[in-house]
């Protein structure tokens, strides 16, 4: 089946990537002085390799849009980070992690990959520890650990409710460090436009300086993208305003297969969309189903407050329909049981597009230990509601004060009103076993690459693969490619390569400016999302995502004649950055659609509603599907499929149960 070399090293599969690390070609110290090497992206996938690669040797640029690596996205990331320490003595093993993360993504996964990922968590933790990372500790000092979906085990390592803040202050710190050396040269405010391709290879980028608005032209002998996902596809999403696909795109565009693009994460645990005013939405993090449970009234439309509605009234149906992992379920079956429950009449809120995630159960439980630690024996419950608050708050104390800012309702006092949305993307470049795309010498790292996640990714798996690839992976993998190239010298900017990516970056720019239409770059990113949300959403289905290809060509047609963006290319322009950004998201839409139906069948985030169990959970097709669909991009916005087969050696493939 497959036409493509995925490069998964021989042997077997716990001892390939330390027979690797062991063989693989290496590039001495004084030459990797003489080789450079782009990193575009400076979340904790960026910034690990950049600071990594910096302190090997190599000569390190390394670009962003924002105005610091600081704000990038992987701050958001708030519940926590797994790794298979085995700190909780529950029976964690890197085997196990590997088996649950195989399991989670719905055996859509690499195995060779995934195996190396849960290999190098462990050094994960003690890299973040030695850094100052502050992780959250037991009273004896030992590392803590709590729960998250699609497990049994605690493995997952936390900083309270900003996980992603802290790891990324690490990776930033180490990165800072390099640019003091000066041995990384950080640009911030700029955007990539274009892959420099020299006799096939990656050899620079064309980039736009967003505060001046100059087209900059940087060579390097290899390029990295550690760009995160595309999920503001769909417009309204968890993702900062400011993420999008436009790196990816444009390497796609370039020769680099596009991978399971219809693999969408949902995430259950978010505040319900208010209205049309809303640029963004905001999650709660996955950590609270740990100690929150998930309800709604067992009458349809009970329009009582949640105090009202007695225990024996209310439905806690992830509990019923998976009573082994009950709310801990992962994120696209909890999401889906979410939709089916609101769908069916039951859900709360005035939307009635929300359900319950309720603490009192474990308030009360926690409340009641720190009464027996106090010697209060047979405490009343409102001392055990008292002194459990407090360990709530010590908890997910932000996270709490989160949600009360924006609905104005105090979440220790009323449950919170959750609803699935548009979270994480499991597609992304192709890339094989060396993290290097189909284009030779363009690498991909972290959520910006299909890699490790299946068709669904567990909680606290995005720090860890960013982590991962650039700390651990990368540093290995790229020196096979850059041992090859030390005899290449510098190639000047002035080459003809770099002036016509340079051409072409700018055509489009120009292009944007002049049509002078009638309707801003919002509108169109709005309409694409609502199509993106109504059709290839949560559920998916042949109808719908015909209509929805017909609907996004004719919307790029006259984004393409009738969008409106002020100012000018040379100067500041964030409209102007929008625009592109959003023409991306219109081609990547089409390739998401397509792929969502050729796809005939459910796994995980992909659920196509003619591929379902009688209990309505997802229907694999692994006689037909059990391959990663890589696309390329050919001339006029047309796909070619390429596929990779899937191979489980040391896995039995089974239906997901959860139950």
């Amino acid at each position: 089946m497959s036409d493509i070399n995925s490069n998964i090293p021989e042997g077997e599969l716990t001892s390939k990537w330390t027979k690797y690390k062991s063989s693989v070609p290496l590039v001495n110290p004084s030459n990797k002085r003489t080789i450079e090497v782009i990193i575009v992206g400076s979340g904790l996938a960026g910034a690990s390799a950049a600071a990594t690669l910096a302190e090997m040797g190599y000569k390190v640029k390394c670009f962003c849009f924002q105005d610091s690596p600081r704000r990038a996205h992987s701050i958001a990331a708030q519940g926590g980070i797994n790794a298979a320490k085995n700190y909780q003595n529950d029976g964690d093993s890197t085997y196990r992690l590997f088996y649950d993360t195989i399991k989670g993504g719905d055996y859509r996964a690499r195995e060779a990959n995934v195996h190396r990922l849960a290999e190098v968590s462990a050094n994960i933790i003690d890299q973040c520890v030695a850094q100052g990372v502050p992780l959250a500790r037991e009273y004896g000092g030992l590392l803590d650990n709590r729960s998250f979906g699609g497990t049994q085990v605690q493995r997952t390592f936390y900083a309270a409710g900003q996980t992603g803040q802290q790891l990324l202050l690490g990776a930033y710190s180490a990165l800072e460090r390099q640019i003091g050396m000066g041995k990384v040269e950080m640009y911030t405010r700029h955007e990539m436009l274009e892959v420099v391709k020299i006799d096939g290879k990656a050899r620079g980028i064309i980039a736009r300086n967003l505060i001046t608005g100059e087209i900059e032209r940087h060579f390097g002998h290899a390029v990295v993208l550690g760009t995160g996902g595309y999920g503001n596809v769909f417009y309204l999403s968890t993702n900062a305003m400011g993420s999008n696909v436009t790196a990816a795109w444009k390497a796609h565009k370039q020769g680099a297969y596009f991978a399971n693009p219809c693999y969408t994460q949902i995430h259950p645990t978010c505040i319900p969309v208010s209205g049309d005013h809303q640029s963004k939405l905001t999650l709660m993090s996955e950590s609270l189903r740990n100690d929150g449970r998930i309800w709604v009234p067992k009458k349809k439309d009970d329009n009582r407050k949640a105090s009202e509605i007695p225990e024996e009234e209310r439905d806690y149906y992830l509990e019923r329909r998976y009573p082994a992992f009950g709310n801990l379920v992962p994120r696209d079956v909890a999401s889906r049981a979410a939709k089916e429950r609101c769908d069916a009449g039951y859900g709360v809120g005035a939307s009635k597009l929300a359900v319950y995630l309720d603490f009192k159960a474990n308030t009360e439980r926690y409340g009641r230990i720190e009464a027996s630690k106090s010697g209060i024996h047979n405490p009343d419950k409102e001392t055990c509601m008292r002194l459990g608050t407090e360990v709530i708050k010590a908890k997910y104390g932000n996270l709490f004060d989160m949600y009360a800012q924006i609905t104005g309702e105090n979440p220790y006092e009323t449950p919170m009103r959750i609803y699935p949305a548009v979270h994480y993307t499991m597609g992304g470049l192709w890339v094989d076993y060396n993290l290097m795309t189909s284009v030779p010498g363009l690498y991909c790292t972290g959520e910006a690459n299909f890699s490790d996640h299946g068709a669904n990714r567990l909680g606290a798996s995005a720090l860890m693969q960013g982590l991962a690839d650039g700390y651990f992976v990368l540093p290995y993998t790229i020196g096979a490619y850059l041992s090859k190239e030390i005899s290449v010298k510098a190639i000047p900017t002035d080459h003809p390569a770099f002036a016509e990516a340079e051409e072409r970056a700018v055509g489009i720019l120009n292009k944007l400016i002049n049509i002078k239409g009638t309707k801003s770059v919002d509108h169109f990113h709005k309409r694409l999302g609502h199509i993106m949300w109504e059709k290839c959403g949560m559920a998916r289905n042949e109808k719908g995502l015909n209509e929805a290809i017909e609907e996004i060509r004719a919307l790029r047609a006259e984004f393409w004649s009738n969008v409106r963006v002020p100012g000018a290319v040379g100067e500041l322009n964030p409209e102007l950055e929008k625009a592109g950004r959003v023409a991306d998201f219109i081609e990547l839409g089409e390739l998401m659609c397509i792929d969502a139906l050729n796809r005939n069948e459910s796994c995980g985030g992909h659920f196509r509603e003619e591929y379902q169990t009688e209990e309505g959970e997802a229907l694999r097709d692994d006689e037909n599907y059990a391959y990663v669909a890589a696309w390329e991009f050919k001339e006029g916005v047309n796909f070619e499929l390429h596929k990779e087969e899937l191979k489980f050696e040391n896995i039995k493939v089974a239906q997901r149960s959860y139950k």
